[in-house]
Protein backbone atom coordinates (compact mmCIF):
# COMPACT_ATOMS: atom_id res chain seq x y z
CA UNK A 1 0.00 0.00 0.00
CA UNK A 2 1.29 3.47 -0.90
CA UNK A 3 0.10 6.76 0.55
CA UNK A 4 1.40 10.01 -0.87
CA UNK A 5 0.65 13.72 -0.78
CA UNK A 6 2.02 16.95 -2.15
CA UNK A 7 1.70 19.38 0.73
CA UNK A 8 2.73 22.67 -0.81
CA UNK A 9 1.37 24.79 -3.58
CA UNK A 10 -2.32 24.23 -2.89
CA UNK A 11 -4.85 24.22 -0.11
CA UNK A 12 -5.66 20.82 1.31
CA UNK A 13 -9.25 19.69 1.56
CA UNK A 14 -10.68 18.68 4.93
CA UNK A 15 -10.46 15.04 3.82
CA UNK A 16 -6.74 15.48 3.02
CA UNK A 17 -6.12 17.14 6.37
CA UNK A 18 -7.96 14.34 8.19
CA UNK A 19 -6.05 11.68 6.24
CA UNK A 20 -2.70 13.22 7.21
CA UNK A 21 -3.47 13.91 10.87
CA UNK A 22 -1.78 11.55 13.32
CA UNK A 23 -3.57 10.01 16.34
CA UNK A 24 -2.14 12.84 18.49
CA UNK A 25 -3.84 15.55 16.42
CA UNK A 26 -0.74 16.75 14.57
CA UNK A 27 -0.55 17.13 10.81
CA UNK A 28 2.03 14.62 9.58
CA UNK A 29 3.85 17.32 7.60
CA UNK A 30 4.49 19.23 10.82
CA UNK A 31 5.81 16.14 12.60
CA UNK A 32 4.85 14.61 15.92
CA UNK A 33 7.45 13.92 18.57
CA UNK A 34 5.04 11.54 20.32
CA UNK A 35 4.71 9.48 17.10
CA UNK A 36 8.51 9.58 16.74
CA UNK A 37 9.00 8.11 20.22
CA UNK A 38 6.12 5.64 19.81
CA UNK A 39 7.65 4.25 16.61
CA UNK A 40 10.81 3.38 18.54
CA UNK A 41 8.86 1.10 20.88
CA UNK A 42 6.17 -0.02 18.44
CA UNK A 43 4.60 -3.46 18.38
CA UNK A 44 6.50 -5.59 15.83
CA UNK A 45 3.12 -6.77 14.51
CA UNK A 46 2.39 -3.26 13.17
CA UNK A 47 3.19 -2.60 9.51
CA UNK A 48 6.71 -1.38 8.74
CA UNK A 49 6.43 1.76 6.63
CA UNK A 50 9.16 3.05 4.33
CA UNK A 51 8.79 6.82 4.52
CA UNK A 52 10.16 9.53 2.23
CA UNK A 53 9.74 13.20 3.12
CA UNK A 54 10.86 16.05 0.88
CA UNK A 55 11.38 19.32 2.71
CA UNK A 56 12.91 22.73 2.24
CA UNK A 57 15.08 24.61 4.69
CA UNK A 58 15.83 28.32 4.90
CA UNK A 59 19.51 27.55 5.59
CA UNK A 60 21.79 24.83 4.26
CA UNK A 61 22.23 21.78 6.47
CA UNK A 62 25.93 21.23 7.16
CA UNK A 63 27.44 18.16 5.50
CA UNK A 64 28.54 16.83 8.89
CA UNK A 65 24.94 16.93 10.16
CA UNK A 66 23.78 15.04 7.06
CA UNK A 67 26.36 12.32 7.76
CA UNK A 68 25.47 12.18 11.47
CA UNK A 69 21.83 11.42 10.61
CA UNK A 70 22.99 8.33 8.69
CA UNK A 71 24.36 6.96 11.98
CA UNK A 72 20.99 7.35 13.72
CA UNK A 73 19.81 4.10 15.30
CA UNK A 74 16.59 4.02 13.22
CA UNK A 75 18.46 4.13 9.93
CA UNK A 76 17.19 7.57 8.95
CA UNK A 77 18.97 9.47 6.20
CA UNK A 78 18.86 13.01 4.90
CA UNK A 79 20.08 13.48 1.36
CA UNK A 80 20.23 16.58 -0.77
CA UNK A 81 19.01 16.25 -4.34
CA UNK A 82 20.57 18.60 -6.85
CA UNK A 83 18.24 21.47 -5.89
CA UNK A 84 19.66 23.86 -3.27
CA UNK A 85 17.90 23.89 0.13
CA UNK A 86 15.70 20.91 -0.82
CA UNK A 87 16.28 17.74 1.17
CA UNK A 88 14.97 14.18 1.30
CA UNK A 89 14.49 12.55 4.70
CA UNK A 90 13.95 8.80 4.55
CA UNK A 91 13.45 6.21 7.21
CA UNK A 92 11.30 3.39 8.49
CA UNK A 93 8.62 3.43 11.15
CA UNK A 94 6.20 0.88 12.56
CA UNK A 95 2.73 2.35 12.75
CA UNK A 96 -0.90 1.45 12.13
CA UNK A 97 -1.38 4.25 9.59
CA UNK A 98 0.75 6.02 7.00
CA UNK A 99 0.03 9.41 8.59
CA UNK A 100 1.37 8.15 11.91
CA UNK A 101 4.52 6.80 10.24
CA UNK A 102 5.13 10.08 8.38
CA UNK A 103 4.42 12.13 11.51
CA UNK A 104 6.98 10.03 13.38
CA UNK A 105 9.69 10.40 10.75
CA UNK A 106 9.09 14.17 10.49
CA UNK A 107 9.00 14.16 14.30
CA UNK A 108 12.68 13.22 14.11
CA UNK A 109 13.34 16.70 12.63
CA UNK A 110 11.25 18.37 15.31
CA UNK A 111 13.04 16.42 18.05
CA UNK A 112 16.47 17.21 16.57
CA UNK A 113 16.24 20.89 15.78
CA UNK A 114 20.02 21.16 15.91
CA UNK A 115 19.98 19.50 12.46
CA UNK A 116 17.46 21.83 10.85
CA UNK A 117 15.65 24.47 12.88
CA UNK A 118 13.18 25.67 10.24
CA UNK A 119 11.74 23.44 7.55
CA UNK A 120 8.66 23.07 5.37
CA UNK A 121 7.54 19.62 4.23
CA UNK A 122 6.52 19.71 0.57
CA UNK A 123 5.83 16.08 -0.27
CA UNK A 124 5.48 12.76 1.57
CA UNK A 125 5.27 9.10 0.67
CA UNK A 126 4.70 6.12 2.93
CA UNK A 127 4.77 2.55 1.62
CA UNK A 128 4.24 -0.80 3.29
CA UNK A 129 3.71 -4.25 1.86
Amino acid sequence: MTEAAILSGHDQTRADIAQWTCPHGQHAGNGCVTCYHAAGDADPALPLWDVAVWFTSVRPIPIRALHDVHRHDRQFAIDQPSTPLVYLLSGQARAALGAEAVAGVVGFLVQNQHIVDEFVVTEVRAVHS
